[in-house]
């Protein structure tokens, strides 16, 4: 389940702006749950499913040789900022120049990524599936993955443009799929189903 805030207001007054909603995360003390900034709303979503960690390792682990070269790959929670379309996401796993994480500021530059991936609950399937591919597709971030659990399917994005993303293609889990430029390699699939699902 997503927990939704609506666009705070002080005193009856107009929307606070994105700013202040990005203030506003760094006060939430929500355990259990992941803060994201979609839509003008602070969006809480529960913490991922054990087995994400296996499925968010086998990705990391087959990405990480074909990562541009001063590049990183990590799951940790950092939030990425993208000012341009007021939002603020905390993606799954996320590659980037390592002088991105030489900051104090827990607000990361979104344009800077070269890779991100989202890994689908029923309560954040339908933002990874429409909203994110916009907004990451406008920040030029080459490449979007989108492992939808539920659907047991990876999709690649790429050929990022102001409209969102040009291309795209879709494999079942259990295939291998194409990673464009700039990692331009293939990643197996195999392995992302739950437990008991194999």
């Amino acid at each position: 389940m997503t927990l939704m805030t609506e666009r705070p207001t002080i005193s009856g007054s107009e929307p606070i702006g994105f700013e202040e909603l990005l203030d506003a995360l760094d006060e939430l003390d929500m355990p259990g749950f992941k803060a994201e900034v979609i839509r003008g709303s602070i969006v809480l979503s529960p913490w991922s499913r054990g087995y994400y960690a296996r499925v968010m390792r086998l990705v990391c682990t087959q990405l990480e040789r074909h990562l541009p070269e001063g590049h990183v790959i990590g799951t940790g929670p950092f939030l990425y900022v993208f000012p341009g379309d007021e939002r603020a996401y905390g993606p799954d796993i996320h590659a980037a120049p390592e002088q991105v994480f030489e900051t104090d500021s827990n607000r990361l530059d979104g344009e800077a990524l070269s890779l991100v991936a989202e890994l689908t609950s029923s309560s954040t399937r339908d933002d990874d599936l429409t909203d994110k591919v916009t907004v990451y597709g406008r920040a030029g971030i080459p490449v979007y993955l989108i492992l939808d659990m539920q659907e047991k399917r990876a999709t690649a994005f790429w050929d990022p443009s102001p409209k969102g993303y040009e291309s795209r293609e879709t494999r079942p889990f259990g295939e291998k799929l194409h990673i464009p430029a700039p990692f331009d390699c293939t990643l197996d699939t195999t392995g992302f189903e739950a437990p008991g699902s194999r």
